[in-house]
């Protein structure tokens, strides 16, 4: 069974979020501030928290960073706060997901689910791959790292660095949801500014190249991202 633990100060939310998470399945643990929370996750083996911003005795980026220095486990984080600079702190500290309350349960429950599966396929790729794969084929395109060029059908397409660096990301990570966010920070190498914008530009241009050479290989992830999958759809 998947754990799961949920930290909460408010004993009723984290009670509402218990019960929907034992309908789907998973085993819960439930701590009420930072600290109970650190020990439960040295105690147990923990594949997700989900982590209330505001605590008593030690907060939910504390927690967050204390996590971050040693472990990989998905973690959302709640809050109250809905402004996007909160939203970029949370995620800026380690988090991978961020609601604001009031939230939908049922939403909340497939965010959990989405994390999970993208937890488990990348360390699945992390286990199959020893070392870094230079020339990946996805459908009828090849994409070779060395010498920085792809084709689609035997046709070169001419990619800037950008458009590849994210195609390449992608690439070799086939079916895994890329959001916005993450795509920004992994290719331009900068925390994400919280604007879309200057992402959805690139996978805009880099689909239109692709496109124009016969493949139609981005796929978008209405509200979570991008993808690209290793079969036909």
């Amino acid at each position: 069974m998947t754990n799961i633990l949920i930290v909460d100060d408010d004993k009723e939310i984290a009670g509402l979020i218990d019960i929907y998470l034992k309908n789907e399945g998973y085993c819960t643990h439930k701590a009420y501030d930072g600290v109970e929370a650190l020990d439960i996750l040295q105690h147990e083996p923990i594949e997700l928290v989900i982590l209330d911003v505001m605590m008593p005795r030690l907060d939910g980026l504390a927690v967050c960073r204390k996590i971050r220095e040693n472990q990989a486990t998905p973690v959302m984080m709640l809050s109250a706060k809905s402004e996007d600079m909160d939203k970029i702190m949370g995620l800026m500290t380690g988090a991978d997901d961020y609601m604001t309350k009031p939230f939908n349960p049922l939403e909340l429950v497939a965010r959990v689910k989405s994390l999970l599966r993208r937890a488990y396929l990348l360390n699945s790729q992390l286990q199959s791959q020893a070392q870094p794969v230079d020339v990946i084929r996805i459908q009828t395109m090849d994409i070779n790292k060395s010498t920085h060029s792809v084709k689609v059908d035997g046709q070169a397409v001419h990619l800037t660095s950008v458009e590849f660096d994210i195609l390449y990301l992608m690439a070799s990570n086939p079916g895994r949801v890329f959001s916005a966010e993450e795509l920004y920070e992994r290719v331009w190498k900068e925390n994400f500014n919280g604007s879309h914008n200057t992402v959805a530009v690139h996978i805009s241009k880099l689909r239109d190249k692709l496109e124009s050479s016969g493949g139609k290989l981005i796929q978008t992830v209405w509200g979570v991202g991008y993808k690209i999958e290793d079969t036909m759809v």
